[in-house]
């Protein structure tokens, strides 16, 4: 399965073996916190919101796309937020990874994972992002992934360039 998280509408059509979702269009809230994703309901996030329809599908995905303005080094506020309330894909055990603590996954499939940063990104902040994707790699289940960074004017032509190879 194909699936493509956007921060932002796009005005681009994509075929029907892609599942699209902007983030910005939908309700979702910030985690809480609770862990009862972990221990009440394992597996189901207690907020009732667009988010429940979405992290199942990042689950299934095998190819996955982001696409984030960046802001601080980090991905912009409704990107990080849907990422964070992913948290029931996850188990809260823990496996260290070079020296990291990650988390078990819930029946996630390996993902091959392409991210398009965009935004005007200081050499700095592209350093802490690649950091970042590196670190949430192993999280999000990443058998390989490629960020590629490109201005808010480039976009949609990059999205262009990028998904029909990304498809394959």
């Amino acid at each position: 399965m194909k699936m493509i998280l956007s921060d932002k509408p796009i005005d681009i059509q994509f075929s029907d073996d892609i599942t699209f979702f902007d983030l910005s269009s939908l309700r979702i809230k910030n985690c809480n916190g609770c862990y009862d994703c972990w221990v009440r309901t394992p597996g189901k996030c207690v907020i009732r919101d667009d988010a429940v329809k979405i992290y199942p599908e990042i689950a299934k995905s095998d190819k996955l796309m982001y696409i984030s303005k960046v802001k601080y080094g980090s991905y912009d506020t409704v990107m990080k937020t849907m990422l964070e309330r992913a948290l029931p894909i996850q188990q809260a055990f823990i496996w260290l990874v070079d020296g990291e603590c990650h988390h078990y996954q819930r029946d996630v499939a390996m993902k091959n994972a392409i991210i398009i940063a965009y935004g005007k990104i200081s050499a700095e902040d592209k350093k802490l992002f690649e950091q970042l994707v590196n670190r949430n790699s192993y999280n999000m289940n990443f058998s390989k992934y490629k960020i590629i960074f490109t201005s808010e004017e480039n976009l949609e032509k990059c999205i262009t360039e990028v998904v029909p190879k990304w498809r394959i």
